[in-house]
C-alpha cells in the first residue's frame, strides 16, 4: 500500500546509483521498537492508504520530529506474515534509493500487535497521473525515459538481492522530490526459495506466465510489470485491463499477438488456455497492435525498442532490468 506525505513533484529526477546490493541471501534482524515512540497525525489526515491488511498512517518520531508511514494490521491480522514484509523491505532497501526505507518493527503496547514502520516517500505515482488520465498533456519522452531508469535501476538492484517483488504497480510507486520508490512487499518472494510459485499481483500487471499458472516463473514478471508501468506513464491509462485470468490473457494477446508455435513460445503450446482457444482467438496469431497504440507521435523508435522489450510475451526473450538499462534510450541518463 503505497505511503505518501509530500507532494508530487513536477517531473521525475534522475539519481545517481548506489552500491549494489549483495547478490546472496543473509540472516536479517529487523529493529523493533514501540508506537510508543511515534505520535499519528490528525484522524482526517493521516491515513495514507486502506487494504484487506489494515492501513498504513502517517506519524511523526516523537524524540526526532521525522514523519513516518505506519502499517498496521487489522485485528486478527497476520502478524508472521508483516514480519516477512519487513524483512523483504529491509533486505530491498539496502543500497537501494530506489526502494522505500525501512525502520524496523514497533510493537503497540496495548495490543501487542506489530507494525511496520517505513520512511514516507511522496505521493503515489498512480495519484501522480491523475491528471493525465483525465485529459491532461502526457509527460514529455525525456521524463518517462528518466523515471524508466530509476524504476529499472530499483528493480535491477532488488532482482540482484534476489528479491521478486511481484506487485509492480504505479499505486506501489512512490513519487518523492528526487526520485521513484517501491513499496509495498506483503507479495514479495525470494528467488531462493523453491517453486512452485503462486499467483500473485494485480491484474492488469500480471505476467502472461503467471497468468496461465507457469509454477517456475522468476524476476521476468517484475519487467513485464515495469513495461506495463511504462505503457502507462506514455499513455496515461493502464494497456491491459482485463477483468479475470482469461480476458486479461486475451487482452495481452490482443495487442502483442498470440505467440506462434514452438519458436515463439513452447511452453505455451502446452497450456490448457492454448489448447482450448477459440478460432476466432486465432487471428491473433500474427497479430501486434502496440507500435499503432504508440507510434512515433508518442514515442521514439529507441524508446519503443524498450517498451516492446519488457512487454515480450515469451518471457526467455523479454528484457530483464539489466540488459534494459543498457539499452540506447537511456544514453542521455548522466550516473
Amino acid at each position: 500500500m503505497a505511503a505518501a506525505c509530500v507532494e508530487p513533484p513536477a517531473g521525475f529526477a534522475r539519481h545517481h546509483a548506489a552500491t549494489q546490493a549483495q547478490p546472496t541471501r543473509k540472516r536479517m534482524r529487523v529493529a523493533m521498537g514501540t508506537t510508543d515512540d511515534y505520535e499519528q497525525e490528525e484522524e482526517a489526515a493521516c491515513c495514507l492508504g486502506e487494504g484487506g491488511f489494515g492501513a498504513v498512517v502517517r506519524a511523526r518520531h516523537r524524540a526526532t520530529g521525522q514523519p513516518v508511514a505506519i502499517k498496521r494490521l487489522r485485528t486478527g491480522g497476520d502478524q508472521t506474515a508483516l514480519l516477512r514484509e519487513s524483512l523483504f523491505l529491509k533486505a530491498a532497501s539496502a543500497g537501494n534509493p530506489f526502494v522505500i526505507g525501512s525502520r524496523g518493527l514497533a510493537r503497540d503496547p496495548s495490543t501487542l500487535g506489530l507494525c511496520l514502520v517505513m520512511d514516507c516517500g511522496g505521493t503515489s505515482l498512480h495519484d501522480t497521473l491523475r491528471p493525465q488520465r483525465n485529459g491532461g498533456p502526457p509527460l514529455a519522452e525525456a521524463t518517462v525515459c528518466g523515471a524508466m531508469w530509476q524504476l529499472l535501476t530499483g528493480a535491477k538492484k532488488m532482482h540482484d538481492a534476489h528479491i521478486i517483488h511481484r506487485d509492480i504497480k504505479p499505486e506501489n510507486i512512490l513519487v518523492g522530490d528526487d526520485h521513484l520508490r517501491f513499496c509495498d512487499f506483503g507479495l514479495a518472494v525470494y528467488m531462493a526459495e523453491r517453486p512452485p510459485y503462486t499467483v500473485a499481483g494485480t491484474l492488469w500487471y500480471m505476467a502472461p506466465e503467471m497468468l496461465l499458472r507457469k509454477p517456475d516463473y522468476d524476476a521476468l514478471v517484475d519487467t513485464w510489470s515495469l513495461g506495463c508501468v511504462m505503457a502507462e506513464l506514455v499513455g496515461g491509462v493502464a494497456l491491459f485491463q482485463g477483468c479475470d485470468d482469461e480476458d486479461q490473457l486475451c487482452a495481452i494477446f490482443e495487442v502483442l499477438g498470440v505467440p506462434d508455435g514452438d519458436k515463439a513460445w513452447p511452453w505455451f503450446s502446452t497450456t490448457p488456455f492454448a489448447t482450448k482457444m477459440a478460432e476466432a482467438d486465432k487471428k491473433w496469431l500474427n497479430h501486434d497492435y502496440l507500435r499503432q497504440l504508440f507510434p512515433e507521435t508518442k514515442l521514439s523508435k529507441d524508446g519503443f525498442e524498450v517498451l516492446s522489450g519488457l512487454l515480450t510475451v515469451n518471457p526467455d526473450k523479454r528484457l530483464t532490468a539489466a540488459a534494459a538499462l543498457k539499452h540506447s534510450w537511456f544514453s542521455c541518463i548522466d550516473v
